[in-house]
């Protein structure tokens, strides 16, 4: 065959590659799998061309086919044959039904397909959420736990009405009080063996107990845990109103007994939260010696009282702390939590309680696995419980999972909703709570009225404060910047503090930083003259005075050398006047009272905030009667510059703070509660902002507000409370174009937090969210 013939060229020489066209023995149109054509049906040139691989075992060859071998007809669909002889040639197939046969196939394939019936879609059960999971798996190995919260629905609350009157109880009790006595005495009878007396601060809870103790005498002993400011208060109340029928022993000091049977003799026995936590823990852990660790037993937790009652509850909210452990160790039959605010920061607070008063099965823990059970987290490998041996994933809280998570979770919604109603269910059988409101008619208090003063920065002050905001600000916005916010909170805290304090004196910043203008060397500032104290001599109460205005004071008393107080304290004073005069160093000064850094010599200056005191404060003078102020600061510096100018401008005063004994304390208050020339009580809000009774008082100034409101509340319930007759204003000062405005608009919102709903549990009042922080600094 010649070149132009055309047709297949075989063993060509200068080809040494071979390409051919491979014919498949079965080609299938296929859709939806529902037909397959044979070959035969199907002409070559519709054929489907998937090369394939194959071994090659022969040197390759090229087919070459030449355009005039086909002939293209318009309109007819043709067919190529080829042959894989040596000798084959080409030939076209002309078919005129072609399309209309392949037509043909596909609508068969289409109608096959549309009556093939579809695959069912296998439908996925839904999935079970993680809470109805492990409550199911509860409800398998602990049956009881069905019935917890119908049970809990179907108890008949106690019916509110008055009990006798205790024989020997020298006040007259108010209806509403004889009301919580017989509810007291029920509820401590009852299933709970005790619970929470939740009445509004200033309402008699003190009374009431101590009804409650008299109510019985022969069930003693009785343990009272309460703040150190209001130790020796709880002594003077039970002693006279008791008539003397009750013995009282107080466990605190250096000098405490630790034999138990001596306080076995006791009707009460009172002590406070830190000798507490400090007895257990020397007990549980131990203290270092020379010679080792030493161990002592703590008579508290070796004394088997008949009730234990903790005032101010709030001190053992956090379950972890060594407070709230040492509580649960005590060793009562009946346990009573008084507060004034039932919560303070977040839901979780009321399990600390709830694991106090040994409530179960709320404070247990549960195995979803066994029947195992537990009042505690007992896993000492950490890895596996002490009692089954499976891991703390297959434990969980009874109070966690059916009231607290879900509140978090979902609010007061779904789940949330259910919970939130079981936890209310709860406390309404648990938890006695009546307001002031509500009981006004009894009570017969006068009006308290809240006012806040404004006022604005001198230029100095003003110079001041926008260079330190500045400055904070530009820290701030570096820590969001980075993202690191959160983890820089102690640092964002400072920042906020140093501008508080600014906004009450600068002293209080620059003193600290040793940049005030005029910065002297340290100097001792008599307390008694209020000048820099010459021969400074030292009394045993660590107060500080000249040594001729000590000795002046001293040969001046006409009473008892025995009956001779310390001016400032009003404990005996115990001081030796020949005594050496104290040196003045630099670490003296540096501990010391800021009043000791300042100058004397008429170049110091006052604060905005100080001077609108006094102006309040002689606004109060009065020629027919002495009307007392209080006058709370969170800032113990501020408190000792208050007291020097006040003291200047004519005023007397006493201070209270947290450094004081509990006897110092006592004699303080007395001191200003006795004395009519003594117009002004300086109290540390976090010292005397609770559990402290200063009806003689009726005007309150705030000095520095705060974020959370129930601190301020609780202050200010110190004088508008029983006993009270004249009408009780609150005072509270900021500083216009300062952080205080605007933490009084963030101490709005919270308090608004409090007064609806606790399902904004997740944003603790008490702490700063970063969206607070950033309303702080950018406003």
């Amino acid at each position: 065959m010649s070149d132009t013939e055309g047709g297949f060229i075989r063993d060509d020489p200068d080809v040494n590659r071979r390409s051919t066209r491979r014919t498949r023995s079965n080609v299938s149109y296929t859709e939806d799998d529902a037909i397959h054509v044979d070959e035969d049906d199907v002409p070559l040139a519709k054929r489907r061309r998937t090369p394939r691989r194959r071994a090659r075992t022969e040197p390759e060859e090229f087919v070459v086919l030449s355009d005039s071998d086909v002939e293209f007809v318009p309109g007819q669909t043709q067919a190529i044959e080829v042959s894989s002889e040596s000798d084959a040639e080409l030939e076209v197939i002309d078919d005129p039904t072609l399309s209309e046969r392949i037509n043909d196939l596909k609508d068969t394939a289409r109608e096959k397909a549309r009556k093939k019936p579809k695959k069912k879609a296998v439908s996925k059960k839904p999935r079970v959420p993680y809470f109805t999971r492990v409550t199911e798996k509860l409800y398998t190995m602990h049956p009881d736990l069905r019935d917890v919260f119908p049970a809990l629905g179907d108890q008949a609350p106690i019916v509110p009405e008055k009990a006798p009157h205790p024989v020997h109880m020298t006040i007259k009790m108010l209806p509403f009080q004889l009301e919580g006595l017989n509810w007291l005495v029920k509820q401590e009878d009852g299933m709970y063996q005790g619970g929470i007396l939740a009445d509004e601060m200033g309402m008699g809870k003190t009374i009431q107990t101590i009804a409650l103790f008299m109510n019985d005498r022969a069930k003693r002993p009785n343990l009272v845990i309460a703040p150190t400011v209001a130790l020796m208060q709880w002594k003077s109340e039970i002693e006279a109103h008791t008539g003397g029928t009750m013995t009282v022993g107080v466990f605190h000091g250096a000098n405490r007994t630790s034999d138990p049977a001596a306080l076995e003799k006791f009707d009460v026995v009172l002590t406070t939260y830190a000798v507490l936590e400090s007895a257990h823990r020397k007990e549980r852990y131990g203290f270092k010696r020379k010679h080792g660790l030493v161990k002592e037993a703590s008579a508290l937790h070796a004394v088997p009282f008949y009730r234990v009652v903790l005032d101010e509850a709030h001190n053992i909210k956090d379950r972890q702390s060594g407070t709230a452990k040492a509580a649960n160790d005590l060793t009562t039959q009946k346990r009573w939590c008084l507060l004034g605010t039932p919560l303070q920061n977040r839901i979780g607070e009321i399990y600390s309680l709830l694991r106090f008063m040994k409530l179960e099965p709320y404070c247990q823990y549960f195995c979803t696995k066994c029947d195992c059970r537990s009042n505690n987290w007992r896993f000492s490998d950490r890895s596996h419980c002490d009692d089954c041996g499976h891991t703390p994933m297959l434990h969980t809280n009874f109070f966690n999972h059916f009231m607290l998570k879900n509140i978090l979770k979902h609010g007061i919604q779904g789940d949330g909703q259910v919970s939130f109603n079981n936890l209310r269910v709860l406390l309404k059988n648990i938890m006695l709570r009546r307001t002031k409101v509500e009981r006004a008619d009894d009570l017969g208090l006068p009006p308290r009225v809240v006012e806040i003063r404004r006022d604005t920065f001198n230029e100095e002050e003003k110079d001041l404060y926008s260079s330190l905001y500045s400055d904070s600000r530009r820290r701030f916005n570096d820590y969001v910047a980075e993202g690191v916010v959160l983890n820089n909170y102690a640092n964002i805290f400072t920042l906020i503090t140093r501008m508080r304090q600014l906004a009450d004196h600068p002293d209080l910043v620059l003193k600290r930083a040793g940049l005030g203008l005029g910065t002297v060397d340290g100097v001792l500032v008599c307390q008694l003259c209020d000048d820099e104290a010459e021969e400074a001599i030292e009394s045993k109460c660590h107060h500080k005075f000249c040594r001729m205005c000590i000795s002046e004071y001293c040969e001046s008393f006409l009473g008892a050398a025995k009956d001779l107080e310390c001016p400032v304290c009003h404990i005996g004073l115990s001081i030796d006047l020949q005594a050496p005069a104290i040196e003045v160093d630099a670490e003296i000064s540096k501990k010391g009272s800021i009043v000791s850094r300042i100058r004397m010599d008429g170049e110091w200056r006052s604060s905005t905030k100080i001077e609108a005191l006094v102006e309040e404060l002689y606004k109060l003078r009065s020629d027919r009667q002495t009307i007392k102020s209080i006058v709370f600061s969170q800032f113990t510096s501020m408190l000792d510059l208050v007291e020097w100018r006040l003291k200047r401008a004519g005023f007397r005063t006493v201070k209270l703070q947290g450094s004081m004994s509990p006897i110092q304390r006592e004699k303080t208050i007395k001191h200003f509660m006795e004395n009519p020339s003594v117009e002004v009580f300086l109290v540390s809000l976090k010292a005397g902002g609770v559990a402290l009774n200063l009806c003689e008082a009726s005007q309150v100034f705030i000095m520095d507000p705060w974020w959370n409101p129930s601190v301020e509340w609780q202050s200010g319930d110190r004088v508008h409370r029983i006993g009270q007759h004249r009408p009780v204003k609150i005072t509270r000062f900021c500083i216009e174009d300062s952080i205080e405005s605007r933490i009084i608009e963030l101490q709005d919102k919270k308090a608004n937090m409090i007064h609806a709903t606790i399902n904004h549990d997740d944003a603790a009042v008490s702490r700063l969210t970063t969206a607070d922080l950033q309303f702080l600094f950018n406003n």
